[in-house]
């Protein structure tokens, strides 16, 4: 190689971690800013959900208590696991939606994704330690992601991540392979933030939280019309569960 080659090279590789500099920087900025924005919008779902269960969640346990004590009455089944099931669902309006169902199935784009993502990021496929040591992490989450069912999280991992491919075995600096390690590390970063936010956004207790502002704005109380509603329907069927309870003392009577 001649000088003029060797200064060619070095150029290069200047540039190259400059913007390798310039971009890392940029996503540290970027996940900065991010951060907050979730531990706000979490802490505004908190706060608004403790809102909502004090104002209505009692008068809805109340109703429930009352329709289950009909259905006894009425020689229903009631199955007591079921509702602690449905209670335990309505208690978390931002869990994951990767379901247990989901994960017993194996479909042909998860194991396609799986199988790319163990060609590209596979621990034996380098020599250098370093290297291998962060593949083998990449490969704990894919293999995780694939037990789950979770073909999103395989697919994040095919996008987020640096490729791996112009690492390999050649001959980059110390600095070079940190900083490509960093930036997938932040790329990673931003997807998961970005796809926890986006499951807040779509969840029911945020568009709840919604339509309440929406109402305030227009000077209408969602939540007191909420409770109107259901101290309503408690007497329904608070009226309904006296009727079937003198039913059943004149049917008992007769006998």
């Amino acid at each position: 190689m001649s000088t003029n080659q060797i200064v060619l090279s070095r150029e290069a590789e200047a540039r190259i971690l400059r913007e390798r500099r310039e971009e890392l920087a940029s996503l540290e900025a970027e996940i900065a800013g991010r951060e907050p924005e979730l531990a706000g919008l979490k802490a505004e779902l908190l706060q608004f959900e403790q809102l909502y269960l004090s104002v209505v969640g009692a008068r809805y346990d109340e109703l429930a208590a009352i329709e289950k004590e009909i259905a006894r009455l009425q020689g229903l089944e009631i199955d007591e696991d079921s509702e602690d099931d449905d209670d335990g669902e309505r208690g978390s309006f931002a869990d994951d939606e990767v379901g247990c169902g989901q994960n017993r199935f194996h479909t042909d784009r998860l194991r396609k994704l799986y199988r790319e993502v163990a060609r590209k990021f596979h621990p034996d496929l380098v020599q250098c330690e370093i290297e291998r040591h962060h593949r083998h992490q990449l490969m704990v989450a894919a293999n995780h992601a694939y037990q789950s069912g979770a073909e999103d999280r395989l697919q994040e991992l095919l996008d987020a991540s640096v490729s791996l491919d112009v690492v390999g075995d050649s001959p980059m600096s110390a600095e070079m392979i940190l900083l490509l390690r960093r930036i997938s590390d932040l790329k990673e970063m931003l997807v998961s933030i970005q796809a926890e936010t986006d499951d807040l956004l779509a969840s029911e207790l945020f568009r709840l939280m919604r339509r309440v502002e929406t109402a305030d704005s227009l000077g209408v109380n969602l939540l007191n019309e909420l409770v109107s509603q259901v101290d309503r329907q408690i007497r329904k069927a608070g009226t309904r569960l006296v009727h079937l309870r003198e039913i059943m003392q004149a049917v008992n009577a007769d006998c």
